[in-house]
């Protein structure tokens, strides 16, 4: 692609940002536009046009890196004969590497970084393919130097990872106000681990699979290092880190409750339903993605076949209604799917990160989970 097309495609994406935003909150409900509860909604539901524009542009050339239905078959079939339960290999014990204290200048936060070596061991197809084998897992930890506590497992949303995410989580309050330890597990591609193998988010669903896989075993693995030095266990995901969190609830079974926030319910489908943004040129890739092939793949990562070990007053999930990211439709699935406690934010994807009233809905769910 050369400059020239680059940068009118550019210059088209970013133009298309506001009439885009425009048209997404005309088409939502409840929108008061001559308000100034409108006009932060307006400016929220820009904010997701914005970042998507973002992930767009990031995607390059797809035309180049698409991987041929034919060379998926094999993974669907093994992954879809051996199901959830099967597919998720039990994580072996995690021993750390190495433990770093740090400090998060101008938060008053110190926390830990703490990395170890972890092998998913991924099923045969996955790792004949190159993607499986081991990697150095990172996590960053807020603990209290006294026990047993509760402790919060939180993974973060796409392009996040960062000790940034400790601010903008209020993990703070959590960890100070509320007595909880917190683990952030890094996941795969991103933040310190982002020029790192494997790379994670990715154009190819076989790589978009094994990538969450991964990230579920290491998740896992932190959950039953902590599971010891706690009184109660919590999962929360955020985005991209809601279906990585709802696995983990149901494959770890003494994990006491889970909370997702503006979840998607896949990966490969999410970017499907972007990809109509590009036009007409990037119909073959979307066509992969829709595959039933590609639906048999990632049917070992889809968040409304797990049977999470919570009991439904122990599942929470924060939906966006104005969300043009993950869009309404996985929170209202999800919901009917695990029928737990549901709170709806009158904002978009991105604006609920900045939001105090999905905090407050959080803070209230951690004081009666940790009793």
């Amino acid at each position: 692609m050369s400059w020239t097309t680059r940068g009118l495609d550019i210059t088209r994406e970013l133009g298309m940002v506001v009439p885009r935003a425009v048209t997404g909150i005309n088409e939502s409900t409840g929108w008061a536009g001559a308000s100034p509860r409108g006009m932060r909604q307006f400016g929220e539901v820009f904010l997701d046009e914005l970042v998507l524009s973002g992930f767009t542009l990031l995607g390059g050339n797809l035309t180049k890196r698409v991987r041929p239905l034919s060379a998926c078959a094999a993974a669907a079939e093994e992954l879809s004969a051996l199901g959830i339960d099967g597919a998720h290999a039990d994580p072996k014990p995690l021993r750390a590497t190495a433990i770093q204290r740090r400090r998060l200048p101008g938060a008053g936060l110190t926390y830990e970084r703490m990395t170890f070596e972890h092998d998913p061991a991924l099923p045969k197809t996955l790792a004949a393919d190159g993607l499986g084998g081991p990697a150095r897992a990172v996590v960053h930890l807020c603990r209290h130097r006294d026990g047993p506590r509760p402790w919060l497992v939180w993974v973060h949303g796409a392009g996040q990872g960062g000790v940034e995410d400790l601010v903008l989580s209020r993990i703070g309050r959590i960890h100070h106000r509320l007595g909880f330890n917190v683990a952030m597990p890094v996941q795969p591609g991103h933040g310190c681990r982002r020029r790192e193998w494997p790379a994670y988010p990715d154009l190819d669903p076989l790589r978009n699979v094994a990538g969450m896989m991964r990230a579920v075993s290491e998740v896992r693995a932190v959950v039953r290092w902590a599971q010891p030095q706690a009184t109660t266990v919590v999962v929360a995901g955020i985005s991209m880190g809601t279906p990585v969190a709802a696995l983990v609830s149901h494959l770890e079974r003494r994990v006491d409750a889970v909370a997702l926030y503006t979840p998607i319910l896949g990966l490969n489908a999410m970017i499907a339903r972007h990809l109509g943004r590009w036009g007409s040129s990037r119909d073959g890739y979307r066509e992969l993605l829709e595959s039933s092939v590609v639906s048999r793949l990632t049917s070992v990562i889809d968040p409304l076949a797990v049977d999470p070990a919570p009991p439904p007053q122990r599942r929470l999930i924060v939906g966006a209604w104005h969300d043009r990211m993950a869009m309404r439709e996985p929170t209202i699935a999800l919901q009917e799917r695990w029928n737990g406690q549901l709170y709806w934010y009158d904002g978009s994807h991105v604006g609920q990160v900045f939001s105090r009233r999905p905090q407050r809905v959080s803070e209230r769910f951690l004081r009666e989970v940790a009793g």
